[in-house]
């Protein structure tokens, strides 16, 4: 039988001292506060500008107002002449209306980046902008590859253009392009803005892209990585190659044409297209094919102004310098 001092003693091995456990707790407050989700991203855009960033406001907001006045004559001019009102124009009225869009995701927030080095942009707020980029760029590759069957169609199947590009053929193919284009990107959405992102949340760029995001965050990224790879091949890459067929088919028929009268007439109908499918992919090209490491970093945030701001720009001065039909109606409107 136990004295009262050896059961008091057998008590103090078996049970755990409490004096334990505030040093467990001490060791788990660092994890938690590093896993705290944050609630707002800072964007940095161009950093120190040295005293350029008036000059360079006024320069990308004059760009801004006249890639949206570009597109808007483009929209009122396909839709107040009717000898417009056939399937390639129709989609070129599409692609300008996307083209706004696009243009109004990104430039608004990029010119207030000029004006501050530090702009707060809320978690959703990101989310959606990353999501409407990504989207419309996915759209827009749609739109290119739909467009240069079109005209795939119209100079090697003459015959059956009537019947294949056909109104109902024209709202499904668009409407095919947007819905398309606005699913592509859900799941790497979720993936991405589910990773946990600790306590740092300066994005070192002038938008939500989705590099600088994913360096934010304090998880494994293995898989929203693998997805993006995928997603860039099916809505990126998958256009692409159907666009570059296309051409491929183009450029052969128009070359089998015996007079050059005939060429000259083939070749104006898709030269513009043409022009607008070259730029936009090369400079995708440049920018994503561009080696990327901590050193080049400034260089591809500058880079990415190539496709955010240059190609927007520069597409309704093509579509309408060199397009006469184009040109012809927005002389009569005019008049």
């Amino acid at each position: 039988m136990k004295t009262p001092l050896a059961a008091l003693e057998t008590s103090r091995i078996r049970s755990p001292r409490i004096e334990h456990f505030p040093s467990i707790q001490v060791m788990a407050r660092p994890e938690e506060e590093n896993m705290t989700q944050i609630t707002e991203f800072i964007l940095l855009g161009f950093g120190d500008l040295h005293g350029l960033q008036f000059l360079l406001f006024g320069v990308f907001l004059v760009i801004y107002g006249m890639t949206l006045m570009g597109n808007i004559v483009i929209l009122i001019v396909v839709s107040a002449d009717h000898s417009l009102h056939t399937p390639m124009y129709f989609f070129l009225g599409h692609f300008s209306f996307l083209e706004i869009v696009y243009t109004t995701t990104i430039e608004p927030m990029m010119l207030r980046t000029l004006l501050s080095a530090h702009v707060p942009i809320s978690f959703p707020g990101c989310a959606c902008q990353f999501y409407f980029f990504a989207a419309l760029v996915a759209t827009e590759c749609f739109f290119l590859a739909v467009m240069s069957y079109d005209r795939y169609i119209a100079i090697c199947n003459p015959l059956y253009y009537s019947s294949i590009i056909d109104y109902w053929g024209c709202l499904q193919l668009a409407g095919a392009s947007w819905v398309a284009g606005f699913l592509a990107p859900i799941l790497l959405m979720v993936l991405i803005f589910r990773l946990t992102f600790c306590t740092a949340n300066e994005i070192d760029h002038f938008f939500c892209d989705l590099k600088p995001i994913m360096k934010l965050a304090c998880t494994d990224t293995q898989v929203a990585e693998i997805t993006s790879f995928i997603c860039t091949f099916l809505f990126a890459t998958g256009p692409f190659m159907l666009t570059l067929t296309s051409y491929t088919y183009i450029i052969s028929t128009i070359l089998r044409i015996p007079s050059t009268t005939g060429k000259q007439r083939a070749f104006s109908t898709c030269s513009s297209h043409l022009t607008v499918v070259s730029l936009y992919y090369g400079m995708l090209g440049i920018v994503y094919g561009f080696p990327s490491g901590p050193q080049h970093e400034d260089l591809l945030k500058s880079l990415s102004l190539l496709y955010t701001v240059l190609t927007p720009a520069l597409n309704p001065i093509i579509y309408t310098l060199r397009n006469k039909d184009v040109k012809v109606a927005l002389r009569k409107l005019v008049q």
